[in-house]
């Protein structure tokens, strides 16, 4: 009698996910998107929610939590219950940086509080130069940042951003030095470039694209691990003689680490059946990014290589 009411209890836990999963969404999800509206995050999110909001049958709302470079919107959803009605849409470089960086540690530990659902999209980054500057290859960078007398400097969007975090993993790998410049921001860093403040940044490539064409900037190589479809002419580090190098801005969507597996699961399979259409694609490539889904499996191993990887740069570069 024991041995069969243990049995039926099994089978009935067993059910229970997929039961779940069926019963899920029965009312709207807010989909946190820790940057105010028109970003990067913000605009893939829209995105896939739209069409998330199409194929199960209830709103995906978008909610913008801005604040401490995304952490505001993070904890909120960390500290949210587990039932598949709260959910992050993130830049995983930027989590990962904060989980690594002492004084930006958020009030959480972000492989236990949230848990990998899929990515959205991808965009790469890419090494840009004032138009003046006397560097037209990566080579010819290092070797006028090492004998350039006063040195370089790049500028980033702000202290432990991902454009900082790149900056100094690129001066520990080509073994130079270069005086960084925090800026509130992508928009005032590219500005400064133009006006020739500053000799370079490490930027996303749609912050740069379409300031190739009037010679204030030029772009010797993509962090990417393949060329750009928008600049196919320009090399990436790899070509550029450093095979090990690779960075990518990811944002994907997360969720508390308590979600249901089913629902997680059940969201990662329509993320990534919206990836495959080609309206989703399009409107992604309009935004210089690339559509990318992928199972919460993948998605957790690449948070974990993320965190990783600026753990490693944290430590040599002693990035506060």
């Amino acid at each position: 009698m024991q041995r069969r009411q243990l049995l039926v209890g099994m089978a009935g836990v067993a059910c229970a996910g997929p039961l779940l999963a069926q019963q899920w969404p029965a009312k709207p999800v807010r989909v946190i998107t820790p940057y105010p509206p028109g970003g990067a995050t913000d605009i893939t999110a829209r995105i896939y929610a739209q069409h998330l909001t199409q194929l199960m049958g209830q709103p995906f709302v978008i909610e913008n939590r801005a604040g401490a470079g995304g952490e505001i919107g993070a904890t909120a959803v960390a500290n949210s219950p587990g039932d598949g009605y709260s959910l992050l849409f993130g830049a995983i470089g930027s989590l990962a940086i904060h989980a690594v960086i002492p004084t930006q540690k958020p009030p959480y530990e972000l492989m236990t509080a949230l848990t990998g659902v899929s990515m959205g999209s991808s965009v790469p980054l890419a090494i840009a130069v004032r138009g003046d500057l006397g560097a037209n290859s990566i080579n010819e960078l290092i070797k006028l940042s090492k004998t350039g007398g006063k040195g370089l400097t790049f500028g980033s969007a702000g202290n432990g951003s991902t454009q900082h975090m790149t900056g100094e993993y690129f001066q520990q790998t080509a073994s130079t030095k270069m005086t960084h410049v925090p800026y509130k921001g992508s928009g005032p860093a590219v500005a400064d470039l133009l006006g020739g403040q500053i000799d370079l940044v490490f930027e996303t490539l749609p912050a740069l694209a379409s300031q190739v064409s009037g010679g204030k900037l030029r772009i010797l190589a993509v962090t990417s691990d393949k060329r750009s479809d928008i600049l196919p002419n320009v090399p990436t580090l790899k070509e550029a003689g450093f095979p090990d190098f690779e960075v990518t801005t990811y944002y994907g969507l997360l969720a508390p680490k308590s979600t249901p597996p089913a629902i997680v699961a059940q969201l990662s399979k329509t993320m990534q059946d919206i990836s495959k259409m080609p309206e989703v694609r399009q409107a992604l490539q309009k935004q210089g990014a690339d559509a990318f889904a992928s199972t919460p499996e993948t998605t957790t191993k690449l948070i974990q290589s993320e965190v990783s990887k600026w753990g490693q740069v944290q430590k040599l570069a002693q990035v506060q």
